[in-house]
């Protein structure tokens, strides 16, 4: 097969788009998507989210990138890029995730910083049985920090290091986690855009070779309800134009030794809490895992080396000086998820208040915390919209249309919910007074329930309309309609 390239994005519900095109591409370049594309659901409905345009004639936007952004595919005679999406007037689309971190690290530019990120991946492994169905990997011999034949006996993380190391991404580290069949990637530290450049491409590299060795790699926040969540940990610091760590104290890490830009970041990150779990902990499925003792980020805290705290500060000082962010799930698109906690982060610097203290509760049986995120989806997403600073940082276009499109999540995986909690319940009456189960629990600080189905103003999200009636759009759910 000839040459060819592997053009992609990564969109607003974190799917990989992209085109394969002629060798002639293969140069400063541009390809055409549909823009309503961004109006596209889970379930492939047509929505006329915010940005999609998809009442305006499902207009066309731009895929542009740069020659030297083009790199080796871990396909046969296949190069890959990924790049910014432009309006049809040319102009940098509002609602590209890209491009709201390039606009996050201009921002920190404008300070004289550079932002510098390190992101972990928590993903859960699947293999068919012999009637067909996902069922988790044979990984019986694993343990924590499980490496070798008994965590992994068909090898595919070796062959996922193997084409990494091909292909010139920095691998830090690649283990077993807590629970199995569950596994960890790290890249290291790296320039904001390329860090999460590199951790998309990884992950979708990643996913494609494991089901060449016939394992169903998922970066879902909660596949298995019984076993831990998986997720996404941005760790980041920023360099001076000296080069020097900012965010280094001046004798070693740690909350004790903070200075004024780190306890800034802190104080960014603990105002916008609520906020930011809408759009980085941004599925249903996220708040199976983002619950208290949990080690999920759940709570409004932070501390030092401490993994029950949703900011942890590392304690190691100097070049390695960082702070870690621990509520991200790999359901988010990682370019927004970073863009929002570099905003959050940003937004604190103006902040004149002392912290609170650290956190000094073990995160399972105490906690010296009282507030935390949203509950459900629906909750967490009343809580961005009514964050309008976080939303504004972020890119008022990209946070409405997000707003939009989960909402309709939060409709149409409603009923799902409900029958969970009723076979639960049944299950085991005694879970009815868990103030934390999954879904069911009242918001502790503000009283609703997730049957309102909040949406900014505390009343019932209305279904917005679908594109259903369209001739020759989604048929089988037309029908489903008129039954």
């Amino acid at each position: 097969m000839a040459e060819r390239l592997r053009a992609m994005f990564c969109d607003h519900l974190s799917i990989m788009r992209g085109k394969y095109l002629p060798a002639s591409k293969i140069r400063d370049d541009e390809t055409r998507f549909c823009r309503s594309t961004f109006g596209v659901h889970y379930d492939k409905d047509l929505l006329p989210a915010p940005g999609s345009m998809m009442l305006e004639g499902l207009p066309d936007m731009e895929l542009r990138w740069m020659h030297d952004e083009i790199r080796d595919g871990w396909e046969a005679n296949t190069k890959v890029v990924l790049g910014d999406l432009y309006d049809d007037a040319g102009q940098p689309l509002g609602l590209c995730p890209r491009g709201a971190l390039k606009r996050a690290v201009a921002a920190w530019g404008e300070r004289g910083l550079t932002p510098k990120v390190g992101i972990e991946l928590e993903a859960f492994a699947f293999i068919h049985d012999e009637n067909g169905a996902l069922t988790p990997y044979n990984s019986r011999g694993a343990v924590v920090y499980g490496t070798g034949p008994f965590t992994d006996p068909l090898g595919f993380n070796d062959q996922i290091w193997n084409m990494a190391d091909k292909l010139g991404f920095r691998l830090d580290m690649i283990t077993a986690e807590y629970d199995t069949p569950q596994f960890e990637y790290t890249l290291t530290f790296d320039d904001a855009v390329k860090a999460v450049d590199d951790i998309v491409m990884f992950r979708q590299m990643a996913r494609e070779i494991a089901l060449q060795a016939g394992v169903i790699l998922t970066f879902m926040p909660k596949p298995i309800p019984e076993a831990g969540g998986s997720g996404m940990h941005i760790n980041f610091s920023f360099v001076d134009e000296t080069g020097r760590n900012a965010v280094a104290g001046e004798k070693s890490g740690g909350p004790a030794h903070l200075n004024d830009l780190a306890k800034g970041c802190v104080s960014g990150l603990l105002t916008h809490h609520k906020g930011l779990a809408g759009l980085i902990a941004p599925t249903a499925t996220s708040y199976k895992r983002l619950v208290p003792a949990s080690l999920s980020g759940y709570w409004r805290n932070w501390g030092g080396d401490h993994r029950n705290v949703t900011t942890r500060i590392s304690t190691e000082g100097g070049a390695k000086a960082r702070m870690e962010h621990r509520m991200a799930d790999a359901s988010a698109n990682p370019y927004t998820a970073v863009a929002a906690v570099l905003q959050a982060a940003l937004l604190g610097q103006d902040h004149t208040d002392a912290l609170p203290p650290t956190e000094t509760g073990d995160g399972f049986e105490t906690t010296d915390a009282t507030e935390g995120t949203a509950t459900d989806l629906g909750a967490a997403i009343a809580d961005l919209e009514a964050d309008t600073t976080l939303c504004a940082a972020v890119g008022d276009l990209l946070t409405q249309n997000h707003i939009f499109m989960k909402g309709q999540e939060v409709e149409k995986t409603a009923d799902l919910d409900d029958a969970e909690a009723k076979n639960e319940d049944n299950l085991d009456p005694a879970r009815r007074q868990n103030p934390y189960r999954r879904g069911r629990q009242r918001h502790q600080h503000d009283g609703s329930r997730r049957g309102k189905r909040h949406h900014g103003r505390g009343r019932r999200m209305r279904r917005q309309p679908v594109l259903r009636d369209l001739p020759c759009l989604r048929r089988r759910r037309l029908g489903r309609q008129n039954r």
